[in-house]
């Protein structure tokens, strides 16, 4: 029997996180839950305390692949099974993101979330991170951006460090299709907390675009450099 490890990045989370880990817990399987407090300045750990297995708290914020990197590396799972902190009741969906990877349909497993309440932005940093990685893999991902994944322990192993920031799915994408490992993209009804179009969204999603573009160009170096 596979064993499986969620881990929770999570910074400033603590107004959405009860309600995700409690979900997680009824409904979704698991060995261990993880979550790592990527230097909240809110009670997000002691929030988290209360369901999670461990929270590991670093002390500043070093960003969601850090985060990752270290929760991960952590975890005991044969799967581990990535979510956002603020998904609520919603994360109890997480089973169906989860199971192509336990039956052996892929290697990665990608939630394809429902269409947002409402537009936001341009789209400008999904459309980037699209067209970049099927300019650098050929594959047409329909969620560049989806943080909810399900991956096998061993895949991570092998790609060893993952980006930082707000480029580490792309990052992750792209390296595990050169890698030639099996992705697979699975329409799951999560929900998550959305940006607004006021400065405060706009500032995100423009740092998100900035953060994909590094993330891009760096692995077409990294490919330019094997040619």
């Amino acid at each position: 029997m596979k064993k499986v490890s969620i881990v929770i990045p999570a910074y400033n989370e603590a107004e959405y996180i009860n309600l995700t880990l409690q979900a997680i817990r009824l409904y979704v399987q698991s060995d261990e839950v993880i979550v790592v407090d990527d230097g909240s300045r809110d009670a997000t750990a002691t929030v988290a305390s209360r369901w999670a297995d461990r929270v590991v708290r670093l002390d500043r914020n070093y960003g969601k692949g850090v985060a990752l990197q270290i929760g991960w590396s952590q975890a005991q799972g044969d799967i581990l099974l990535l979510l956002d902190a603020d998904l609520q009741e919603s994360a109890k969906w997480a089973q169906q993101l989860l199971a192509p990877v336990l039956t052996d349909e892929c290697d990665m497993a990608v939630a394809v979330l429902p269409r947002p309440s409402q537009r936001v932005g341009l789209g400008l940093a999904k459309g980037l991170a699209r067209h970049g990685i099927r300019l650098l893999t050929g594959y047409d991902a329909k969620a560049p951006l989806s943080g909810q994944r399900a991956i096998r322990r061993d895949v991570l192993q092998i790609l060893g460090t993952i980006d930082s920031g707000f480029g580490v799915e792309v990052g992750l994408t792209v390296d595990a299709l050169r890698a030639g490992f099996r992705v697979q993209e699975v329409p799951v009804s999560f929900t998550h907390r959305e940006s607004g179009n006021n400065w405060e969204g706009f500032w995100h999603r423009g740092q998100e675009f900035l953060a994909v573009g590094r993330t891009l160009t760096r692995k077409w170096r990294e490919s330019t450099r094997v040619l």
